[in-house]
């Protein structure tokens, strides 16, 4: 089983990350006002997702979530435009964990 960590572009322009198994159950819970979805993104709405990585366990997705969430706008919205700060952002090790996906949704 694979894991995601995903960067979700809110209605109001902020920027949402979090990690899941399955991309396309995920994107629909934040959504559609479900209630399983966070409660940012049921207030404020998801226009897109802005980058998707995937990893082998829970641990490591937890990990980029976590070192994500500590960037600042500015160098999220770096890692989005350009995969290539990956390495400088999170060093050489952590590139060769995670994989930059296509977003298909």
């Amino acid at each position: 089983m694979s894991y995601y960590v995903y960067i979700l572009r809110c209605g109001d322009g902020c920027l949402y990350t979090g990690i899941t198994t399955d991309m396309q159950r995920r994107l629909a819970e934040h959504s559609e006002g479900s209630g399983r979805g966070a409660k940012y993104t049921r207030s404020h709405g998801v226009e897109r997702v802005e980058a998707l990585w995937s990893t082998a366990d829970r641990s490591l997705a937890s990990r980029l979530e976590w070192r994500i969430k500590r960037l600042t706008r500015k160098q999220k919205q770096e890692l989005i435009a350009d995969n290539g700060k990956f390495s400088g952002y999170f060093g050489e090790d952590a590139a060769e964990l995670y994989k930059r996906e296509e977003i298909q949704l």
